[in-house]
This record gives structure tokens, sequence and C-alpha cells, in this order.
């Protein structure tokens, strides 16, 4: 159903897989297994962090939320996009998207806030090791995620307001999987430069502010690194930031694709594509990178599991 004239729009119709309507079977079950694969490491990891003691450190602290994080995240945006396709009509309403849109941009924003709060932590861990445990307390940690938290809600009610107080009078064909700022201003009817250069400001300042400090801390780190006497000291601290590096590259890198290119290079098709990445694969990828690799986490895991087995055995 299209909207035209001067009827006000009260649903969307999501088009990001039109056309691929002979695959959308296939595409089920494979976004279907990823997700649920998505939600059983998650969980696991989450699990693992609460039930052992030895993880209950900053950096296995800020794991967990990011975790919990990327788990809502998915839940935002998956379970919909799973019904829709294998639904003929795929709507959402007026209200659905902007609560959509806020969800997923204060999740999203408090991501990027949260990884430069992981990096900070690497910079004390690396730089200041006998004053660790007194500069990142459990208060601290507690601090610096709420500070992401309410950075997050703030940017992202600001976005969410500007967008849906835009007139949307023409098509409601919204050319993408899910409720995100490009595709649904291309929708309105009418949009002020300044709305547009405002938005423009507040993704660049989510994105490029957590990015500088993570440079920052990083230079820190790396300066600090070289001075170790020993390889294998180096190799080790090294390999604690390589997981944390990865997840940077990954999210700022498609992020900044997506919200700080010309609005001229804007492409529906690429956009969802990218989309997918970071909607479903990031997810996906992050727990395995941060921590399904890592010798304390393995180790941890083995004990719960023992633990576990042996109280059913009781």
């Amino acid at each position: 159903m299209e909207c035209v004239n001067d009827t006000v729009v009260r649903e969307f119709v999501f088009l990001g897989f039109s056309s691929l309507a002979e695959l959308q079977l296939l595409l089920f079950a494979v976004f279907l297994s990823l997700y649920l694969f998505t939600l059983s490491t998650n969980a696991v990891i989450v699990s693992t962090i609460v039930l052992d003691r030895a993880l209950h450190t900053p950096m296995y602290f800020f794991l967990s939320v990011l975790s919990c994080s990327e788990t809502c995240y998915t839940f935002v945006i998956v379970p919909k996009m799973l019904v829709d396709l294998l639904a003929r009509k795929k709507s959402i309403s007026f209200l659905g998207c902007a609560i959509q849109m806020f969800t997923f941009l204060f999740l999203g924003c408090s991501h990027s806030f949260l990884l430069a709060a992981m990096g900070y932590d690497r910079y004390v861990a690396i730089c200041h090791p006998l004053r660790y445990t007194v500069l990142m307390g459990h208060r601290v940690c507690v601090g610096l995620v709420a500070a992401a938290c309410v950075c997050g809600f703030t940017v992202a009610q600001v976005i969410t307001s500007l967008v849906f107080r835009l007139p949307f009078r023409s098509s409601n064909q919204l050319h993408h999987f899910f409720c995100d700022i490009s595709p649904v201003l291309q929708l309105a009817s009418h949009h002020p430069h300044s709305t547009q250069i405002t938005i423009f400001l507040l993704c660049a300042l989510v994105l490029v502010i957590p990015l500088l400090l993570i440079l920052v801390s990083y230079i820190h780190i790396i300066s600090a690194i070289l001075q170790f006497p020993s390889t294998l000291g180096r190799y080790k601290a090294f390999s604690t930031c390589a997981s944390h590096l990865i997840v940077v590259i990954v999210h700022y890198g498609c992020a900044s694709f997506i919200y700080l290119r010309p609005k001229s290079s804007y492409s529906s098709s690429q956009d969802a594509l990218i989309s997918v990445s970071y909607t479903i694969l990031t997810p996906l990828f992050n727990p395995v990178i941060y921590s399904l690799r890592n010798k304390d986490f393995k180790s941890a895991l083995h004990r719960v599991i023992g633990r576990t087995v042996t109280l059913r055995q009781h």
C-alpha cells in the first residue's frame, strides 16, 4: 500500500529483500541459524563470566555488558526481519518504526562509547598495572557503562525526534529491512538542511569522539608495550588488545560508511548489504573474537561445565 497526495503515512513497507523473492526461504534459514548461534554464544559468555570468579575483572565485566548489548541489538532487528521474510506484507507501524529506530540507535551509540571504555581499561591494565585495581574499581566500571548508556540514550532520542517530526505524505515503501536513519529520511516529504546537518554532526560525534579516545589509548599502549623487556611479555600484551582492535575496526568501519558518507553516494542495496554485516554478522563474530579464542575464558568455561556436571551427578 502506497500513500500519496496529502495522506499521512501510518505504516512503512519494507522492501529490503524484495529483489531476492526466490531466496527468502533460504535467507530465513541462514539468518535464523546465525541468530540462534549468536544468542547461544552470548548466553554462554555471560553465564561463564557470572559463574566463574576468576573472570570477575573489569575486562570481563565490560565483555559481559557488550554481549548483553549485542543480544538486545540483534533482538531489535532480526526477529522482525525473520517474520518479514515469511510474510506477504512486510510492514511496520509508524510508531513501531520510531521505537525500532530509537532502540537501535540507543544500543548502537552506547556500543561505540562502551568500546572506548574498553580501550581505556586496556590502557590502564598495560600502562598502569600496579594501580589497575584502584583506577578500575567496580564503581568506575559501572560509571563508565552508565555514562555510555546516557550518551547513547540522549543521541538516540534527539535523532529519532528529528526524523519523525518530519512530514511523511508521499511513499511508504522503505528500501531496507529495518528503520534506519537514511532510508526513513528518503521518504520524508520535506527535510530541512538544518535537520540533516544536525543528524550528521551527532552521528559524527558518536563515532569520532570514542574513536579518538581509543586511538589515544592505543598510542600509549603501543609505546608501553615496546618498552617491555621480554618478547613473550610483548606478545601477551598485544594479544589481549588484538581482539578489541578487530572489533573496533569492524564496528567503526561499517558505521562510518553508513552514517558519514555524502548523501549523493547513498545506495539502498549497498546499505542493506552493509547493514546485514553489522546487525547479524558482527554480533556473531564479536563473541568468538573476544572470548572463545581467549585461554582464560576457555579455562573458566571448562571449570563451569565441570562444576555443572558434578552437581548433576550428585
